[in-house]
């Protein structure tokens, strides 16, 4: 391989590389603006950030409430895709793409209950403490 075809695979690397992120991101504002549950998801993210700060959660629990909100986000995002193709397939009434939907909406439902149990278990004792130190 020459030295000149190299430096074109690097270009087009840089390219596909650029271009592989502008896909992510219309993916990303495609999502916000179709997906209501999304929203709903990002806005108690954003609660549950403001909340590790105010009661000063520890590193670990940082760690723990980042991967979930990122858990539940990814999955709010790959069942959105998932009900994108089924619709792209059938536009029919199909028992197996309503079941293929409804299937793929309960694992977010089942990432946003454990999300939820794990915030549940971190923040309800510091929560107490607080109410507690203020009385």
């Amino acid at each position: 391989m020459s030295v000149k075809s190299k430096e074109t695979n690097v270009k087009l690397d840089k390219k596909r590389l650029r271009n592989s992120f502008k896909f992510a991101i219309e993916g990303v504002k495609t999502a916000y603006k179709e997906e209501q549950n999304l929203r709903i998801h990002t806005c108690i993210a954003i609660i549950v950030i403001i909340l590790g700060l105010v009661l000063k959660i520890s590193y670990l629990e940082w760690f723990i409430c980042l991967i979930l909100i990122g858990l539940v986000l990814m999955a709010e995002f790959f069942n959105t895709a998932f009900e994108n193709i089924v619709d792209m397939i059938t536009t029919d009434i199909n028992p197996f793409a309503k079941n293929a939907k409804d299937m793929a909406s309960s694992g977010v439902l089942a990432m946003a209950v454990i999300a939820a149990t794990v915030g549940i278990i971190i923040f309800i004792p510091k929560i107490i403490a607080l109410i507690g130190g203020l009385l």
